[in-house]
């Protein structure tokens, strides 16, 4: 991987540091109202093809991950909220993106690739 990163131009590859901030920040929003989760997921599936090769595809990755796997479980929480486990699951979820996003900016301002 770390051949690949080398032989990108700094300038395309601080560019996709942007889009990945761009995306982690719109996730960390969309942790309080869903639009912004959804904005940041849809920036990282349009810029990831154009990192590859980049360290900061895997973090476009990341993103892409956390909202579809975010989806899920909050979907199978509004299943489960019949039974009164719902909430547990919605807020397991939640704390679970807040993680992802927050290692995700750490990582991306140390200049660290997202370990997949």
């Amino acid at each position: 991987m770390s051949a690949l990163a080398t032989t990108t131009s700094s300038t395309s590859s601080s560019e996709y540091k942007g889009h990945a901030l761009v995306s982690y920040i719109l996730l960390a929003i969309g942790l309080f109202t869903a639009i912004p989760l959804l904005l940041g997921a849809i920036w990282a599936m349009i810029q990831k093809s154009g990192a590859y090769g980049t360290i900061y595809h895997s973090h476009l990755v990341n993103a892409t991950r956390v909202f579809w796997w975010s989806l899920f479980w909050t979907i199978i929480g509004a299943i489960f909220i019949v039974v009164g486990v719902g909430l547990l699951v919605w807020c397991v979820t939640w704390l679970w993106v807040l993680y992802r996003v927050i290692n995700g900016l750490v990582k991306v301002l140390a200049d660290e690739p997202y370990p997949l």
